[in-house]
């Protein structure tokens, strides 16, 4: 069984990929578990289905999911502009294309921050990050850091386009000052411990990534070669810009049966309520920002997911990491699926979309 799916999987490593692992789950139920490959290309290791990933992007789902946990007591409204909870967003201004900057039109609104419409980038070399970095001595507090990009002009008026962005390190603060609690101690309590995840942490000590796979890199888009991935800033992982920055956006490192805990948790209501998961997957793109900004066939972006648009006939949400990570989640036939690798700028990025596909074929349902 599940034939396709296998071979789909067999041809990531024929692009050479070190190696790759996918889990499916069916009602709840484990339904597929299949991996191969090596995890580190050096001595040649196996395989063995406990490896730590970086999982990059895949973070983002934890982070909102975070997030509307405090929305469904009450602690925010999505239409709140974010200088209510975050003051220093109060007076944001727009850098023009011919480097002008100007007050911003729009105040940024928490919604804004969930769907990647807020305005932001994501260049973490700017010369007040920088700065930030210096004077915290490499901590980089997750609240110092969104205090930082509030400095930054936009680029664009908030809710005006879609652009991929630090909107999510930025949502992780909103938790801390919601809640009270630092959002790394907030995901443990809240999410991965009522999930049973014992292996994942958004502020991993330095000294542990050596636990962590081998971070590779594609090379010219073709991984016909791959070479340990060198875009790290000192000892800290790409994207996790300090210490003690617990990277909302980026910054959780998992295992494949780690998180596939918290994609079922979130699938049968037990982080949040099933009618808010059915929100987080709405679409809130308009159709000029799907076209020109997102341009992802059959899909929009919701709170933090990619959305099956209705008339793809898909019916699954989620996302995916730098890494390669993929993650769906499909409720109305509830199936989760999660498959994790460690090659960054590799060409597997665009043909993950074809694991959910050939799941269903497997299954049946297509």
């Amino acid at each position: 069984m599940f034939e396709k799916t296998k071979a789909l999987v067999d041809s990531f490593l024929e692009m050479n990929i070190p190696g790759c692992d996918l889990l499916v789950c069916k009602d709840g139920k484990e339904v597929l578990r299949y991996m191969n490959g090596v995890s580190d290309r050096l001595h040649q290791t196996p395989m063995r289905g406990d490896e730590l990933y970086n999982i990059f992007s895949c973070s983002k789902v934890i982070t909102c999911t975070a997030a509307l946990q405090l929305w469904e007591k009450g602690m925010f409204d999505l239409e709140d502009a974010l200088s209510k909870y975050l003051p220093e967003y109060a007076d944001m201004t727009v850098r023009e294309k011919d480097g002008t900057v100007r007050p911003a039109k729009n105040p940024i609104r928490i919604h804004n921050l969930f769907s990647m419409t807020a305005g932001f980038n994501y260049n973490l070399q700017t010369p007040p990050l920088l700065k930030m970095r210096a004077a915290t001595g490499g901590k980089c507090p997750t609240r110092e850091v969104a205090r930082t990009l509030a400095t930054q002009p936009l680029d664009f008026d908030p809710g005006t386009h879609y652009q991929y962005s630090l909107c999510h390190d930025v949502l992780a603060a909103l938790v801390e000052v919601l809640s009270g609690q630092e959002f790394s101690a907030y995901v443990k309590e809240h999410i991965f411990d009522v999930a049973g995840m014992t292996r994942s942490d958004f502020l991993l000590p330095m000294e542990n990534y050596k636990n962590v796979l081998p971070l590779y890199r594609g090379i010219d888009g073709t991984v016909k070669n791959t070479e340990i991935n060198p875009h790290f800033l000192g000892n800290v992982p790409m994207y996790r810009i300090g210490t003690q920055h617990a990277s909302g956006g980026a910054g959780c490192v998992s295992t494949v049966e780690d998180y596939m805990k918290f994609l079922e948790a979130l699938r049968t209501g037990k982080l949040l309520k099933d009618a808010t998961v059915d929100m987080m997957a709405v679409n809130r793109l308009t159709p000029e920002q799907i076209k020109n900004d997102y341009n992802k066939a059959g899909y929009g972006y919701g709170l933090g997911v990619r959305t099956a648009l209705p008339e793809s006939g898909k019916c699954d949400f989620g996302w995916g990491g730098a890494a390669g990570a993929y993650l769906a989640i499909d409720k109305v036939n509830n199936i989760t699926i999660f498959y994790a690798q460690h090659v960054t700028l590799s060409p597997v990025t665009s043909l993950r979309g074809k694991i959910y596909e050939s799941v269903l074929e497997d299954l049946g349902l297509r």
